[in-house]
């Protein structure tokens, strides 16, 4: 071998190390990132005090093992420079020893090491109480866990930051929250792994005492802050006053509950982000000051513009008053809460676009926003949600987003990429221009509740954005806007906060239905491998609202004389089973009808459905099959009702009165099957909601405000006129046994009546009458005070398999029956809608030759 290839193969080793060098840096190694990293480090309580939180967590989980796990903090150096926890046997020659120990680099990575070591040495299962929460049912008795083999396991957070939540779950999800149920979600969030996690409680009591060092009295304040359901929007500029005042005793219990919030998080190991100031102010400001630069922004889904509600006041962030009171704001925080962060989140455009294009403009308030956080705290981080980016595409191209992006230091903000599961901006933004980011999962919308995920998508999509070239991705985050659903779906995006490969999700899945269910039984996991390629695959790039028929009516004429004839409807609007992929849709070309979500064959759902009935026998009486089992049946009834809803509209235009007949009763009755099905599962029921509601109360007169806030929400959510809905009415509906028959069967019973009578008398449907009808009927609901069960009535599995029976067999059955047998609501004669109680007198689980009980269809009409 001569000298000049030993030369070579040198030079060749060097320059392959130096490219393997430069191929393991990440954005998270850089200078900024780094600081930032031990800024927040220094603020983290002692080892002493993580190691007692983390045996807190452990305490409330597992009791019985409290000694049977040993806890320690570890540094960074010890985990190969990363946030990692470490699981192996404790050594001790002492019988009565701990048996497991895990180390962590902090009390968040400790609670993380030991969820996955219940998870996958002992098979069990934790997800939120209203999921079907714990399944520790499989984990072996003290002195019996099972041992770690050889040395134990290391496992490595990829990514610096675990991030939680949504600006807007603090409302769909947390409101009516006390210290009880935050303690449950604290100790979640830890197990999760989640290590940076938003914290928005009691803002608004600080901002009572911010402004009131500008001379904003309380009474000022009465219609800036929204009431407690609708906070988030308030916050980002949306709408004023909507559901408020918000009452001197809300500030101060919300500002208590904060500090044990924060407390616990820091306890934790835990980084909070709080917010800032995002130039929102109230009316007040600008007569106090006249010079300001105030300007009021654009409606915001009022249906008139109406001044009470819309059209929020910002101040100029290129104002030096925009710095004063941002300073303001910052010191009030770190005088309540102490030195907790240097993370700071604020979206002064979601949804609300800048006065003008121009990149120099945007770039000096992007300067401002930073410079009001930075100038209290000198290591202050921009956390901004890149909704903006997805929502406002129009307003926010390349300069603009630069301008944004590039207007303060690299590494002092941060980007979530908010939507990454479905619409990931980092791939057409060029890693958001150079700008650290967090992939998100977005996922739900508005507290819905539908069965719904991209698994593939969400195992997959934050694996390849880190290994990608010039990757900028410090983390991944769950920002749904509520939760509560789809653990499945929250249970693998924890996971990938941990994984630095790709998993085998098949495999995954099959552990996980052991997990969840505390045995393995193959029907339930044949039925997840047929849920994993329907429900959980959905790939069609649509965001999911829940728009299904029941909880989403449509509002519209569907008079065949203003179509174009029955050809052309019939086009228009017909269920098209469309497979591509093993994906259907519920397709119609008509602008005017709502097409409800459907990206996968119902029939696949209920062969699921059908195996998990059949498993029964084996779980019954564990409640996350219970759970997952009522949820399953709910939504394969409700993707029926769709198609019998067309049914019924196919019906009017043909002028078929008998078959209008047939469908708007099966439509009704599916309904109240639900409903009657939902009541039999503490998780899905309007009362437990509205009564968590009210008891945050503490006199008359805020009971009543709290339960309109909470009712409000989920139905008509926004404001309304006589004869308009709210254009985000049903925005936030829930599957919830109460709202189903006390609300949504109502509204449809209404349609429908009118539908027939149109037919019958042969004139026009009058929508405006249907609607006025509506309206009224759904404001009286909104300001009543009935009370809902809080408690489950009825056997959920005895029900789900009476219906799986029956319900399939409606179409043959009404089919059979002549209009003059058909059971039809009756109306209360003192009231101007229907009266719920008498809507359905008979579930179809248990009719015998009829389906309803009286002989007339002209009832319905009259």
């Amino acid at each position: 071998m001569d000298s000049n290839h030993n030369s070579n193969l040198f030079f060749t080793t060097i320059l392959l190390i130096l490219l393997s060098l430069c191929s393991s840096f990440s954005v998270q190694d850089s200078e900024p990132i780094a600081s930032l990293l031990n800024s927040l480090d220094a603020k983290k309580p002692s080892p002493s005090e993580q190691e007692s939180a983390a045996r807190g967590v452990l305490l409330r989980l597992l009791p019985t093992h409290l000694s049977s796990f040993e806890f320690k903090i570890i540094t960074k150096d010890a985990c190969g420079g990363n946030s990692c926890f470490q699981i192996s046997n404790y050594k001790s020659s002492s019988k009565d020893s701990a048996e497991i120990m895990i180390k962590g680099t902090t009390a968040v990575d400790i609670t993380s090491g030991l969820h996955w070591y219940l998870k996958y040495w002992c098979g069990a299962h934790v997800s939120w109480d209203k999921t079907g929460g714990t399944q520790l049912g499989s984990i072996p008795k003290p002195g019996s866990l099972p041992p770690v083999k050889y040395e134990g396991v290391t496992v490595q957070r990829p990514v610096p930051w675990n991030y939680y939540q949504n600006v807007v779950t603090s409302s769909y999800s947390y409101v009516w929250w006390d210290w009880e149920r935050w303690e449950k979600e604290i100790d979640w969030m830890a197990l999760q792994g989640v290590n940076l996690p938003l914290a928005f409680t009691a803002q608004e009591a600080i901002w009572q005492k911010v402004f009131a060092e500008f001379n904003i009295s309380k009474q000022d304040l009465t219609d800036f802050f929204g009431g407690p359901a609708f906070l988030a929007w308030a916050r980002m500029g949306n709408l004023h006053g909507w559901g408020g005042p918000l009452t001197q005793n809300w500030l101060n219990k919300q500002l208590i509950m904060q500090k044990q919030i924060l407390s616990r998080m820091i306890e934790l190991g835990m980084t909070p982000v709080l917010p800032s100031f995002s130039g929102n102010v109230p009316a007040a400001l600008k007569a106090i000051f006249p010079k300001a630069n105030i300007s009021r922004l654009g409606d915001w889904n009022t249906v008139d513009g109406d001044p009470r509600w819309c059209c929020t006041y910002l101040l100029d962030p290129s104002d030096p008053l925009f710095i004063e009171i941002g300073e303001a704001f910052m010191k009030q925080q770190i005088k309540e809460y102490g030195d907790v962060t240097d993370i700071y989140s604020c979206d002064t455009f979601n949804e609300n676009s800048p006065p003008t294009s121009d990149p120099t403009y945007i770039s000096s308030l992007g300067s401002a926003v930073y410079k009001a956080m930075s100038i209290v705290d000198k290591d202050a981080v921009w956390l901004m949600q890149g909704w903006l980016f997805y929502s406002d595409s129009v307003f926010w191209k390349p300069p603009q987003m630069k301008a944004l992006l590039h207007s303060v230091p690299f590494g002092k903000m941060i980007v979530l990429d908010l939507f990454a599961d479905v619409k990931p901006i980092w791939k057409s933004s060029s890693q958001f221009y150079d700008t650290p980011y967090i992939w998100c999962m977005l996922h739900n919308f508005g507290g819905n509740i539908e069965m719904y995920g991209i698994l593939d998508a969400v195992a997959s999509g934050p694996i390849d954005a880190r290994v990608s070239e010039n990757s900028t991705m410090i983390g991944v985050g769950m920002c749904m806007e509520g939760i509560e659903q789809n653990p499945v779906v929250y249970e693998l995006m924890s996971e990938m906060a941990f994984r630095s490969d790709p998993l085998q999700l098949e495999e995954w899945l099959t552990t996980y239905s052991h997990r969840r269910y505390g045995k393995s039984v193959q029907q339930v996991e044949a039925a997840w491998k047929i849920l994993h390629r329907t429900i959980y695959n959905c790939t069609d790039g649509i965001a999911d609202h829940n728009t299904d028929y029941i909880v989403k009516f449509p509002d519209w004429d569907p008079s065949v004389k203003n179509q174009h004839g029955r050809s052309e409807i019939m086009q228009r609007h017909k269920l098209v089973g469309i497979q591509q992929q093993r994906r259907f849709f519920l397709r119609e070309t008509s602008s005017t009808l709502p097409q409800p979500h459907l990206w996968y064959n119902n029939q696949d759902a209920i062969s699921a459905l059908k195996l998990f009935l059949d498993a029964g026998d084996q779980l019954a009486e564990i409640p996350t099959y219970r759970y997952d089992l009522v949820d399953l049946t709910r939504q394969s009834l409700s993707k029926l009702a769709n198609e019998v809803y067309l049914s019924a509209i196919h019906a009017f235009r043909d002028k078929d009165l008998k078959a209008l007949s047939l469908h708007s009763l099966k439509f009704l009755q599916l309904t109240k099957d639900i409903d009657t099905l939902l009541a039999a599962d503490d998780n899905f029921l309007l009362g437990t909601w509205l009564e968590s509601a009210k008891k945050l109360s503490v006199n008359a007169e805020e009971k009543k405000q709290y339960e309109w806030n909470a009712r409000t929400q989920v139905t008509m959510w926004y404001d309304n006129t006589k004869y308009v809905q709210s254009k985000l009415h049903d925005y936030a509906n829930k599957f919830w046994a109460g709202l189903l028959e006390a609300y949504y069967l109502p509204r449809a019973a209404m349609y429908f009546k009118r539908l027939l009578k149109s037919l019958e008398e042969h004139e026009d449907f009058k929508l405006e009458e249907w609607r006025k009808e509506w309206i009224a009927y759904s404001n009286k609901w909104q300001a009543g005070a009935e009370v809902y069960p809080v408690t489950a009535h009825g056997d959920a599995v005895t029900i789900a398999k009476q219906l799986q029976q029956t319900d399939r067999l409606i179409f043959l059955i009404c089919s059979s029956l002549h209009t003059a047998e058909l059971v039809l609501p009756k109306i209360d004669p003192n009231l101007k809608f229907i009266n719920p109680k008498s809507l359905i007198s008979t579930p179809s689980h248990q009719y015998q030759a009829t389906f309803w009980e009286i002989t007339d269809y002209r009832a319905f009409r009259d």
